[in-house]
């Protein structure tokens, strides 16, 4: 359960007092609405950046992300194979080919993966960090850049987790946030872009608000690119209320998801046919999910039905799957056939898209136990999930 309470409500009825549920203009033009603009604020300065735009949406905040860039027909993105239904989706909203990638035993993605996928049509590498632990970020911005390639990163499901001393969003190009219902923080939606680039934070205002460029941004950033058409991922006021009350909480949370965390996974460190999830910066995690790999794949279903019969909740709690198993792929369908980057293909699913080309993939996801830790969750329980795990070992493993 999200830590929604006295703050959120109190900064929703100030938005609904005033009557300005519009970010842009209220009542008096000269004093746009604050909730916004402060979000943007606020969240420039946590994650480390110069430019921060609210948004719609996590996935409007990848579209954005790509379109700033100027990603479109004819260009590949590269993401793993392991990720949410967005990271593919927005891709190929943008007319641009996904490209799939492996992960590695953090869930991440593989920072060799890049040189291995990587084309002359290469445009962009999309860094998933996945449920509160940070990709390779150094590695990963080397390969790519040494090749031109640009860095997304998709924070949308680790909001305040750290990399080396530093916030995940702010080392690559350009970065996005999600405020959907099972990330860190929520306002149900809404998502924020991110970058330190003035030319890319103008071109991401004018595709979020149909080319305009409105004298709110024009203040931070003057005008210096031509108008083009854009879409519309404005974030509201109400949505804005909720997301910077929550903004506010996470070091919060952060810090009571690694108590209990701290309490779970030293006990399970060095059991027989079990290893955790490998972590670049262990001091940098957020702490929300306790990740393990069985040795053995056929163990799995039961490791879970026991843990399960112990009241342990073990079920994913995002909907990340392989991509090559979602329909969207299977078909290698857009919204109409001359939309889609795979219409040249002769045969489909075409080799990069098929479960057997992902052993790594596939062996490490067939593996897997999750175990999320919330808010709501107390030291106590993190100690009977503890010693959940360890009772379920010792009649499954043996000791």
């Amino acid at each position: 359960m999200a830590a929604i309470g006295a703050e959120e409500e109190a900064l929703v009825l100030d938005v609904l007092r005033r009557k300005e549920p519009f970010r842009y203009y209220g009542f008096d033009p000269a004093r746009p609405p604050p909730m916004a603009a402060q979000l943007e604020k606020e969240f420039r300065e946590y994650i480390g950046v110069d430019f921060a735009l609210a948004v719609s949406s996590g996935t409007a905040a990848l579209e954005v992300a790509m379109a700033a860039a100027g990603i479109g027909p004819g260009d590949e993105v590269i993401i793993t194979a392991w990720s949410w239904v967005s990271c593919f989706t927005s891709v190929v909203r943008v007319g641009a080919r996904p490209v799939l990638a492996e992960i590695d035993d953090s869930m991440n993605i593989d920072p060799a993966e890049i040189g291995r996928k990587a084309t002359p049509r290469t445009r962009a590498v999309m860094v998933v960090h996945y449920q509160g632990a940070a990709a390779d970020m150094q590695k990963i911005r080397h390969e790519a850049h040494s090749r031109g390639i640009f860095v997304i990163e998709d924070c949308a499901q680790s909001m305040g987790t750290r990399y080396r001393g530093r916030q995940i969003g702010s080392w690559g190009d350009i970065a996005t946030f999600s405020f959907q219902a099972n990330k860190v923080a929520t306002a149900g939606e809404g998502g924020v872009v991110v970058t330190r680039d003035p030319r890319l934070y103008e071109r991401a205002v004018r595709f979020h608000d149909l080319g305009n460029y409105r004298p709110y941004h024009a203040a931070i950033v003057p005008s210096a690119e031509p108008a083009f058409s854009g879409g519309q991922y404005r974030m509201s006021e109400l949505t804005a209320a909720v997301a910077l009350a929550q903004l506010r909480k996470v070091d919060m949370i952060r810090a009571h998801c690694r108590r209990l965390q701290a309490r779970i996974e030293p006990r399970l460190a060095g059991l027989k046919g079990l290893s955790l999830r490998t972590i670049h910066d262990s001091d940098g995690q957020f702490g929300f999910e306790v990740y393990f790999f069985l040795h053995d794949a056929a163990l799995v279903g039961a490791f879970r039905s026991k843990l399960d019969a112990l009241n342990v909740n073990c079920v994913q709690r995002t909907g990340t799957y392989p991509q090559y198993n979602r329909d969207y792929v299977k078909t290698g369908r857009a919204h109409t056939p001359s939309a889609s980057p795979f219409r040249d293909f002769k045969e489909w699913p075409a080799p990069g898209y098929r479960a057997e080309d992902f052993p790594r993939t596939e062996d490490l996801t067939h593996r897997f136990v999750a175990i999320p830790i919330g808010w709501l969750y107390t030291e106590a329980d993190a100690d009977y999930i503890a010693e959940s795990i360890l009772a379920v070992h010792r009649e499954c493993l043996g000791g």
